[in-house]
């Protein structure tokens, strides 16, 4: 398990209640399933409209769980923002 920051922006930071926080997982989708476990409601919906960076690398259409963490490692999530 790698110790990564997830780190949250906008939409996502109001309805975590933190900009940021620790979590242990492998993969983006086992962080994402320990987010939404620690923030049900929501951060849960608003995830569903977010995109991830991972230690500045773009996810994109990239299934979650293929997408591996590493130690001390970055997740970003960004909802829409508006004005582009």
């Amino acid at each position: 398990m790698a110790k990564v920051t997830v780190r949250y922006w906008a939409a996502a930071k109001a309805a975590a209640g933190v900009a940021e926080e620790p979590y242990e997982a492998a993969t983006l989708a086992e962080a994402l399933d320990t987010v939404r476990g620690r923030h049900p409601g929501e951060l849960t919906r608003v995830l569903l409209r977010c995109s991830f960076l991972v230690d500045g690398d773009p996810v994109g259409k990239r299934p979650h769980e293929t997408v591996r963490l590493a130690d001390g490692g970055t997740v970003e999530v960004l909802p829409p923002f508006a004005g582009g």
